[in-house]
């Protein structure tokens, strides 16, 4: 897994670093070097430099280049330096690097590439006229453009700003940062590396995701087994005017084709009729109900959940007056594991969050950012501001696994955090997260890795996504389509496992 820190992490890393005997002069002239190295320079070389150590890594790829024989500039918002950033730039003074001032709106038509060194990782707050005037004349530009760090305008833990740099070519310094996967980031970042710099980790980072992380879920299978080796799940939901939801959740086999044993649908029993045509591979078992949504029945609820090592609730649920009673029954009395969905959250979020502290098994919640609202009263903006900070202290207060929705999608316990930069634009259709919650519940029939096993579920969801949009198109892709694609994203995953 790749080390993600965020920019509170990497600033204590900074510290440590310098504390223990490299100075801040040599980390910066680490950090110009190897932007310098990362990119095949073709021309002249339009350097934007800040007025913080961004600016200063900028002075020293100017160096570099100059030293090279490639033609640079260098553009300064302001006059301002670091200390650091102050004693290199006086160094491109000295060779005669250009260094223009006071401009308000950069033309850029004599020059080959363009290198964003404006604001780095540290950068909050609004941008000023002219520094709003600079990134949009880069991104009108259409040349190359290579961000240090990040992308400027981009704040470092979560991806959002507007307007910030597109960039070809976006190079962290040290380790990457939360907020080059989270917000706005895969929309604005062409292609993403890390260099090293030799600053060591200081504490326990987050951790991105890769193909080969899995091995602890996705294991070898036994000739010698059978479907109760791999483990009895039930999806429960729908109603009279959902019931499209839960069908397409179990139906499309997105449970079983993320390997459980045997897959049970749960739903009113009105709905029965309409349901049970759908069903294949899958078994069917109702609740009493009336006109279509669930009534509270105890020893029905009983009986439907016996055996089952996993339950995915809430997908096309409604808003039935018994639902808050069944789930919290389910919460008190249900021994197995436990996703939460849909539905099932926004009822959670009008009943007593304590609860969830009281469930014998484990739980995970998959909210959307307006759902997460809901659970945690925490306005979308707030949230988005800083997602994984949020998401860990509501999986740490309430001893869940929250899996938090998003272009890059957060999974923490509270204790250990995933990230995973699967998936595609063409997931934004109606029943991608019921499918989601299809492959959380097959795979919570026999892993027992959580949360990893909740990271593993949203990559099979996501690269499954991305597998099923090379050949549908962001605008006509489905989320059937999406099912269809689980099996050869299992085997991406277990053929990266081989290779680890």
């Amino acid at each position: 897994m790749q080390p993600v820190y965020s920019v509170a992490a990497m600033r204590k890393s900074d510290a440590e670093a310098i504390a223990s005997g490299t100075p801040a002069r040599e980390l910066m002239r680490r950090a110009g070097e190897g932007i310098f190295s990362a990119y095949p320079w073709q021309g002249r070389v339009a350097i934007l430099c800040g007025p913080g150590n961004n600016g200063g890594d900028g002075f020293v790829l100017a160096l570099c280049l100059a030293r090279a024989g490639i033609l640079c500039r260098i553009l300064l918002l302001s006059q301002t330096f670091s200390e650091e950033g102050a004693f290199y730039f006086a160094q491109c003074r000295e060779v005669g690097i250009p260094a223009e001032t006071g401009v308000e709106s950069p033309d850029f038509g004599g020059d080959a590439e363009i290198v964003d060194c404006l604001f780095g990782t540290g950068f909050h707050g609004e941008l000023t006229e002219r520094a709003r005037n600079w990134i949009q004349a880069v991104n009108r530009s259409g040349k190359p453009v290579i961000s240090a760090d990040i992308n400027s305008g981009l704040h470092g833990d979560s991806g959002m700003g507007d307007p910030a740099v597109k960039s070809t070519l976006t190079i962290s310094i040290g380790f990457p940062k939360a907020g080059h996967y989270l917000g706005r980031a895969k929309d604005l970042i062409g292609k993403l590396v890390n260099i090293d710099i030799g600053i060591p980790l200081s504490e326990r980072p987050y951790r991105l995701c890769e193909p080969g992380d899995f091995a602890a879920v996705l294991k070898p299978r036994q000739q010698c087994s059978h479907k109760g080796n791999y483990g009895y799940v039930g999806i429960l939901g729908g109603c009279r005017e959902y019931a499209g939801a839960v069908k397409l959740a179990n139906l499309s086999c997105a449970a079983l084709r993320a390997g459980c044993g045997v897959a049970s649908l749960i739903v009113a029993e009105s709905l029965s009729p309409a349901v049970a045509p759908y069903l294949l591979e899958s078994t069917l078992e109702t609740i009493p109900d009336r006109d279509g949504e669930m009534l509270f029945d105890p020893d029905r609820l009983r009986k439907v959940t016996a055996r089952r090592r996993a339950l995915a609730i809430g997908m096309g649920w409604g808003n039935a007056p018994a639902n808050r009673e069944i789930l919290a029954w389910i919460l008190k009395e249900y021994p197995g594991a436990l996703v939460i969905d849909a539905d099932a959250l926004n009822c959670l979020s009008q009943m007593d969050r304590g609860l969830l502290r009281q469930v014998s098994g484990r739980v995970i919640l998959t909210p959307h950012p307006k759902e997460m609202e809901r659970l945690c009263g925490v306005e979308v903006s707030e949230l988005l501001e800083n997602p994984i900070a949020h998401a860990m202290e509501f999986a740490r207060e309430y001893g869940v696994t929250v899996l938090f929705k998003g272009p890059t999608t957060v999974v923490t316990d509270g204790a250990e955090t995933y990230l995973v930069n699967r998936g595609c634009a063409g997931m934004a259709t109606a029943g991608s997260g019921d499918v989601l919650s299809g492959i959380l519940v097959g795979l919570l029939g026999y892993s027992d890795a959580a949360p990893l096993t909740a990271a593993c579920g949203a990559y099979l969801a996501g690269l499954a996504g991305e597998l099923a949009e090379a050949e549908k198109t962001p605008i006509g892709m489905l989320s059937s389509d999406t099912i269809l694609k689980i099996p050869a994203a299992v085997r991406q995953v277990m053929e990266g496992q081989q290779k680890t």
